[in-house]
């Protein structure tokens, strides 16, 4: 770990995250925020390369599930694009802007048709890493390493709130996604530097 004009950083081989992962508190509110992450925004999510295969294999199985509009947006673009970054990103539909693979319920909440698919077992993928990251944005750094920095976004106030209540991390939130993402081994490091953080007598 080290400190800099950015706060506490905790380097875990080659990664970096950013202390607000461990200080912050994150509980997902969904009965609040209705999706709103799917729907918000200018760009779709963030997509590993290895992803696109997985996008395109399943497709059959959730795009039933998807709006007519979200279908259209796949069969004119593809099943990605890419940002104006240069980073490829899961399609959006032109004016809404919400992400191609939404899956809107009767009430106008949102869910994926992906996840939707894999948790009927129609499919082996879930949905892309990013969006189960979230809200913790992963960077490539400059001659190689990742940087794990926590991403403010006003839809999700109401779930900040949660996390506080019921006393919950983000790094704790995301214990799932982030052991897939960057393995068991990565997890305890993080575990054992926020328990080392939080304690009363760090002095941070």
């Amino acid at each position: 770990m080290g400190n800099s004009a950015f706060g506490t950083i905790i380097e875990i081989g080659n990664i970096l995250v950013s202390e607000d992962v461990v200080f912050e508190c994150f509980s997902c509110d969904y009965a609040a925020c209705k999706g709103q992450c799917c729907i918000s925004g200018d760009a779709g999510a963030p997509l590993k390369e290895e992803e696109l295969e997985c996008l395109e294999r399943g497709y059959d199985a959730y795009a039933p599930l998807m709006r007519p509009q979200g279908r259209a947006a796949v069969e004119a673009m593809g099943f990605f694009e890419v940002d104006r970054d240069g980073d490829l990103v899961t399609p959006v539909v032109p004016v809404t802007h919400e992400c191609a693979y939404a899956h809107f319920e009767a009430d106008g909440s949102c869910l994926c048709a992906i996840e939707r698919c894999f948790f009927a077992g129609k499919c082996n993928w879930r949905k892309p890493i990013s969006c189960r990251l979230y809200p913790i944005r992963v960077t490539p750094l400059t001659g190689g390493g990742l940087a794990l920095n926590l991403h403010r976004w006003d839809i999700c106030r109401d779930a900040y709130a949660k996390g506080k209540e019921e006393g919950t991390r983000v790094y704790q939130f995301l214990r799932e996604p982030l052991t897939e993402a960057f393995g068991e081994e990565f997890y305890a490091a993080l575990e054992a530097a926020a328990a080392m953080l939080l304690r009363p007598d760090s002095g941070i």
